[in-house]
């Protein structure tokens, strides 16, 4: 089977979830493929307790989209992985294919729909 139409798809997925990742996030110099939430400007000297409070509640939203971009974009990145080894689409806990469909709905899936995480 040809991996030519999952392949393109991860790619244009790989892209959105980078570029979406840099508006919240900078690459990690110390450890690749990890990012780190660009800090909002943390006024020390901001007297009113609520707009002190807002920028926490922004820090802490940009935080948790950072992760769940950045899991998703290690999903990504090991799709393409195992596209380059030949071992994309082979499940990985019986070796079997993974179905198309399953494939089609999700193009980073490790499993076939019978050892899929319930």
């Amino acid at each position: 089977m040809a991996w030519d139409k999952y392949k393109a798809s991860l790619l244009e997925e790989k892209s959105k979830l980078e570029k979406e990742l840099s508006s919240i996030a900078t690459k990690n110099p110390e450890h690749p493929g990890e990012w780190e939430v660009k800090a909002p400007d943390m006024n020390p000297m901001v007297s009113d307790q609520s707009e002190l409070a807002d920028m926490f509640e922004e820090l802490e939203t940009q935080t948790g989209l950072e992760a769940q971009l950045e899991e998703r974009l290690k999903h990504v990145n090991g799709a393409l992985k195992r596209i380059e080894e030949d071992r994309f689409g082979k499940c990985s806990v019986c070796g079997k294919s993974i179905e198309e469909k399953r494939l089609d709905a999700n193009p980073f899936a490790e499993t076939c729909i019978k050892h899929m995480a319930r």
